[in-house]
């Protein structure tokens, strides 16, 4: 019970409140007004019942609180969002105005930090396609002693072969599963890495813009802060991507297993008139897929990282321009919209034991 707590994800809550504003924003009030009290409503109270539900006492509480806070919230997103965008476009025309004197400076300064971040990604970027041709590389090791296994027991008779058929599918399912997992653990800390990296080229851009904007602090901590959840959201997205493709090739190879086992339930006298094709094929069709997911994955490094160098040309635009996008004021509501709903959490007692 003590943990019960920590199973309502805060991030969970918002996506489902922040996908109603967005999704709705644009539609007459009183359809607004009528899908906060059910839609909402009732997504709110599936998610506690999905994560708590050996504890429906806890749960009907955090129900009692958090509803009506998400209800209410929700309504004021219009009003915050409408304030946030005039704040952020009159900073941001502060900040153009104080930073003109210096624009050859501030220009210089963000193509410097841009190349840095080139330097800096290139490595990366490398690390990332070469732990994915490792990993993949790996698992087609792992799977080509099946495929001369399963030609080999096309030697033993009929009956040998259909009574060790599904257990080998299972073997070869586990080795699949085995290595996707052990492809994903490889994996999944080179975003960390790199979400690290964007933390420490947002905090040098900040020391090399900070001179030029001494009476204007406040807007240039915001367009930084901004650059920043850009930044963060494309390190997550290559996160979800990697996940994604390793899961894709699970999805691809798994169907291996499933032949060999739909071949197991069918008549001895015609299993190795199935099994025969499936054999010559098996460590071409495995070849295939990985080599497709390897075309997949490993340029995901470079791509993150022109999105890096993109989002710091659209910066210095908007330093030139003075004008923000639609982008600016959304990204920065959504972020307050999940640290209002982390701070309320955290102030919801834990249940008693």
């Amino acid at each position: 019970l003590a943990g019960a707590r920590a199973d309502v994800n805060p991030d969970e809550v918002a996506s489902v409140i922040w996908k109603y504003f967005t999704e709705l924003g644009s539609n007459a009030k009183e359809t607004v007004d009528q899908l906060q009290q059910t839609e909402l409503t009732k997504q709110i109270n599936t998610l506690l019942k999905t994560n708590l539900q050996s504890v429906s006492a806890y749960a009907e509480d955090l129900q009692e609180r958090l509803v009506p806070f998400a209800t209410e919230l929700q309504a004021r997103l219009a009003q915050d969002s409408q304030r946030l965008k005039e704040q952020i476009r009159r900073e941001l025309a502060e900040l153009q105005a104080k930073l003109a004197p210096y624009a050859d400076e501030v220009h210089q300064q963000i193509g410097t930090n841009i190349r840095q971040l080139q330097a800096k990604m290139s490595p990366y970027a490398e690390e990332l396609r070469s732990q994915v041709d490792r990993g993949a590389g790996e698992l087609q090791r792992a799977l080509e002693p099946y495929a001369t296994e399963l030609r080999d027991r096309l030697r033993d008779n009929a009956q040998s072969i259909q009574a060790s058929l599904s257990p080998y599918a299972d073997r070869l399912q586990e080795q699949i599963d085995g290595g996707v997992e052990s492809l994903k653990e490889r994996l999944a800390p080179m975003a960390d890495e790199l979400k690290a990296q964007v933390g420490q080229s947002v905090a040098e851009l900040r020391r090399g813009l900070s001179p030029y904007a001494q009476e204007v602090q406040d807007g240039l901590n915001r367009q930084l802060e901004s650059l920043t959840v850009q930044m963060e959201r494309a390190a997550e997205e290559l996160r979800t991507r990697l996940a994604t493709s390793s899961e894709q090739l699970r999805a691809q190879l798994s169907p291996l297993a499933q032949e060999l086992r739909e071949a197991a339930s069918g008549d001895a006298e015609s299993l190795r008139q199935r099994l025969a094709p499936l054999a010559q094929q098996l460590e071409q069709r495995v070849g295939q897929t990985l080599e497709a997911f390897r075309q997949q994955a490993a340029p995901f490094g470079e791509t993150f990282g022109k999105q890096l160098v993109q989002q710091l040309e659209e910066m210095r635009g908007k330093l030139d321009s003075g004008t923000a996008g639609v982008e600016d004021h959304l990204q920065l509501l959504e972020k307050e919209v999940r640290e209002k709903v982390s701070a309320f959490l955290s102030t919801i007692p834990p249940p008693e034991k």
